[in-house]
């Protein structure tokens, strides 16, 4: 491990101001960002991620926003390789690097390392699928509810894909999918201190339902327009289109695809912090702190 190598991370639930932290930051020790919103990688979705807009793109150097198309397939290990091949490139130059990301298991991904799970028989992912065709996801949520209630309340349970890939681990292994977390894993070549930003949760609430009602009026409903005829594809099934593709297909009201935006990116970001607690090394901070505060905070760490 370089002891003067240092990766700064800052999590919080969606629209706390993550972002603009991390351009203050990134400004403060003249160095480049690292996105670990998976999101934000696919181009086509700009709005509704709430990416970086141009202007603070240049503000600094970013790395991994709008990369990829969500035609490719991208998963949380070709991210992790690829941003550890990163840091390595910019730890070059760079004695500080910032991180900054709402999604949870692409962030432990790079600070942490991937868990290792056993391999279990392919058919059961078949037949979870098709549970999920005929049966609908909340079968799903309740079977895994029933098999690793810890699973349940941490892992993004609106997502398919993520309760799919859980429940085969516990049905293949006999075992619940977190125990296989956070296992012994390879040491990383940097320090990673992690920033947290807090509110109370009606402030939380409150700023996410403002982020959506600005997401409308940049251009939501047109973005998922035009993407519309790859609804089905997994990079959309997320917050923010699932609902308004629910309204162009006539099965809902704007209005309601509107509040069901808000009430499940609530949800979201409920689920973010529960995951980012865990954490009991994060220095956590007001929403409101001075920027001063923070970095006063960082450098004393990093001089310990």
């Amino acid at each position: 491990m370089n002891t003067n190598h240092y990766l700064i991370s800052i999590v919080g639930p969606t629209a706390i101001g993550k972002t603009a932290l991390s351009l203050k930051l990134a400004k403060h020790f003249k160095t480049e960002i690292i996105s670990a919103d998976s999101r934000q990688f696919f181009k086509e979705m700009q709005i509704g991620t709430a990416a970086p807009t141009p202007e603070e793109l240049s503000e600094a150097p970013h790395h991994f926003i709008h990369h990829k198309s969500i035609d490719d397939s991208y998963n949380v290990g070709a991210f992790e390789k690829e941003a550890l091949q990163t840091l390595d490139t910019l730890f070059k130059t760079h004695n500080t690097v910032i991180m900054v990301g709402g999604s949870g298991l692409y962030l432990d991904a790079v600070t942490r390392g991937l868990d290792n799970f056993p391999k279990v028989d392919p058919n059961i992912r078949i037949s979870l699928n098709a549970q999920l065709d005929s049966a609908g996801l909340q079968s799903l949520q309740d079977l895994l509810k029933k098999h690793d209630p810890k699973s349940f309340n941490t892992i993004a349970i609106d997502n398919p894909h993520r309760v799919i890939r859980a429940l085969e681990i516990c049905i293949g292994s006999g075992q619940p999918y977190s125990s296989f977390l956070n296992k012994d894993k390879d040491a990383r070549p940097f320090k990673t201190i992690t920033i947290g930003i807090k509110a109370d949760r009606e402030i939380i609430y409150n700023r996410i339902n403002r982020r959506v009602d600005i997401m409308m009026e940049l251009g939501l409903l047109n973005e998922v327009k035009s993407l519309v005829g790859k609804q089905n594809l997994n990079a959309l099934n997320t917050v923010g289109y699932k609902e308004l593709f629910n309204y162009l297909n006539n099965e809902w009201t704007l209005d309601f695809a509107i509040s069901e935006i808000k009430k499940n990116t609530r949800r979201f970001a409920k689920r973010q912090l529960t995951w980012f607690k865990r954490n009991e090394n994060t220095l956590w901070f007001d929403y409101e702190t001075p920027i001063t505060s923070i970095i006063q905070d960082i450098e004393s760490q990093i001089k310990n």
